[in-house]
């Protein structure tokens, strides 16, 4: 089988939020597609995470952060440390990381205080900022951007390559344009923080994320970043059915996984 023609792979690593779980680290997923091995957000607790699903963190080859909030990047300084001093071999291949503006400053702020690793590990590290709006090429995949209404520098992202597409959402308040962004993906990770009733600007709820869903016409929904009240006493899968949302619902935990692709 052709790198073309061979099925990509998506894994939650975390998908928890800002309140500690003993179960599932904060944001991070693995992407294995045409090539490429990416964690999108890296979220405290995901390099232990990567080590129990026993998946090639070493290998990493992208980097894509979404936005700046620690509960999507704080174990960064892990990762590269890991990276660093964590593997019997030395590396030598480059990592790509990619960002909203900004990611440069906060490489450079997170290196000014825990040490020139977060900079130069060892091996070549390129930082990358990539506007709301922009498309850019990683090998044969295809990346793009969004701005959501959550912080200043927040995006959702798409990755597309030979016929398949993963759009995650990041943290995203309200906003039809992310259906449009959203549109066809084979998988669309959305983010469901809140219930209906305590829905803020910043996140999204089970209505909410039924609309998106439903104008984006996505193949497989993923509800991820629950709070934890929100998953403890509903079933958010019911409640984005009962919001008018009839596509595949799946709500991600640690080692969910689909094949992309096929």
């Amino acid at each position: 089988m052709s790198r073309e023609e061979r099925p990509g792979r998506f894994v939650v690593v975390g998908c928890g939020t800002v309140v500690p779980e003993a179960e599932t680290a904060c944001s991070c997923y693995w992407v294995e597609l045409q090539g490429m091995r990416a964690l999108l957000d890296c979220g405290p607790g995901a390099v232990q995470a990567l080590a129990r699903l026993r998946l090639p963190w070493s290998q990493v080859t992208h980097l894509i952060i979404t936005h700046f909030h620690a509960d999507h990047v704080g174990a960064l300084p892990g990762l590269f440390f890991s990276l660093k001093h964590g593997i019997e071999s030395h590396r030598e291949a480059p990592l790509e990381v990619w960002g909203p503006p900004g990611t440069r400053s906060l490489f450079q702020g997170l290196a000014a205080t825990l040490g020139d690793f977060l900079l130069d590990p060892g091996f070549p590290v390129h930082l990358r900022e990539l506007a709301p709006g922009d498309t850019t090429t990683l090998g044969d995949v295809r990346l793009l951007s969004h701005k959501t209404p959550h912080t200043p520098e927040s995006q959702a992202i798409r990755l597309e390559a030979s016929g398949t597409s993963l759009t995650y959402s990041g943290d995203s308040g309200p906003d039809d344009v992310l259906a449009e962004f959203a549109r066809d993906s084979q998988l669309f990770v959305c983010e469901c923080s809140l219930p209906d009733d305590a829905a803020a600007d910043n996140h999204l709820s089970p209505g909410r994320v039924a609309r998106l869903a439903s104008m984006a016409r996505v193949e497989n929904l993923l509800l991820t970043h629950l709070y934890p009240r929100l998953r403890a006493e509903h079933d958010v899968r019911a409640l984005v059915a009962a919001a008018g949302y009839g596509g595949r619902v799946s709500v991600a935990h640690e080692g969910w996984s689909c094949e992309l692709g096929r």
